[in-house]
């Protein structure tokens, strides 16, 4: 029973993945290639490199580096080389080659370049922070962080940002000023958004409940959301009555059922709730 709850679990997050690297693929063809928006990544590469010569698209020139990056992947880390990153990176080379056949673009899809802009990062910010989320990446500069990370001390989220501002310097020589400009500002943008989204997707609602009447609230937390709780004696500091402090920890759903039921539970709860994003634990992560 456990495994096939594990198997379908495994099928939905790869179903999950497949929709935001689609996404991802989106913002990228339909945005960030007919503007040249070049914000780094192997996308800018990728873009660069069909800016110098008409041979090859963007689409292949992405498609031919993220093969390449994953055959050196699995030869540094062998059998621990991530599976899901291997299939989204996959994803979204063979979806970008696909949409180039589908939806030949030749100009921007509106004549407004910061509205372009946004979707341009939006989208790919969205879906990277879906896939990451999900324990997966979509390759490209992520395979060099994780081989640099194996390999040396660098700092890899400076390393990667002044490897993205190098190919953006390079767009303003192959794309012109303007679209360098714009990419910039798109870069600067990106890495804010992605980290706003990640936080978002793992918000949670943790619940400081002080009662007298830890049972109920324990057996509504345990029965009714399914979720475990933590508990310890207390002593109010005025009244000196002993109290029961509760902790629990649950989705954003199950606190407004918790919070819309607490008091009828017990009316003189004193209850604290906040959030945050970073849970580590059975339920929730199970690593850092």
């Amino acid at each position: 029973m456990k495994k096939n709850k594990d198997v379908k679990k495994i099928i939905k997050e790869y179903l999950i993945m497949t929709a935001a690297t689609l996404v991802m693929a989106c913002g990228i063809y339909f945005f960030k290639f007919p503007n040249n928006f070049v914000m780094g990544g192997v996308s800018g590469i990728s873009m660069i490199v069909g800016a110098v010569q008409n041979a090859i698209s963007p689409a292949t020139v992405m498609l031919i580096i993220n093969a390449v990056l994953i055959v050196v992947g699995y030869f540094v880390f062998g059998k621990n080389f991530s599976a899901r990153t291997v299939y989204c990176s996959l994803v979204l080379s063979l979806s970008l080659e696909l949409m180039e056949l589908l939806f030949p673009m030749s100009k921007p899809i509106t004549d407004d370049p910061m509205l372009e802009l946004i979707f341009a990062v939006a989208l790919p910010a969205v879906g990277s922070a879906v896939v990451f989320n999900l324990g997966g990446t979509t390759g490209g500069t992520d395979i060099i962080a994780m081989i640099l990370k194996k390999f040396t001390a660098i700092k890899i989220g400076a390393a990667l940002f002044c490897v993205d501002a190098a190919i953006v310097a390079a767009g303003f020589f192959v794309n012109g000023a303007k679209a360098g400009m714009y990419s910039l500002v798109g870069l600067l943008i990106k890495a804010l958004v992605v980290d706003v989204v990640i936080e978002n997707i793992n918000i949670s609602k943790y619940f400081f409940i002080v009662t007298t009447n830890p049972d109920e609230v324990c057996r509504y937390i345990n029965d009714n959301l399914h979720k475990g709780a933590t508990v310890w004696q207390g002593k109010g500091s005025y009244t000196k009555e002993d109290k029961t402090v509760i902790l629990a920890v649950m989705t954003r759903s199950q606190a407004v059922a918790m919070r819309n039921h607490i008091k009828d539970i017990d009316k003189n709860a004193f209850v604290v709730i906040s959030s945050t994003s970073d849970i580590i634990g059975k339920g929730f992560r199970n690593s850092v």
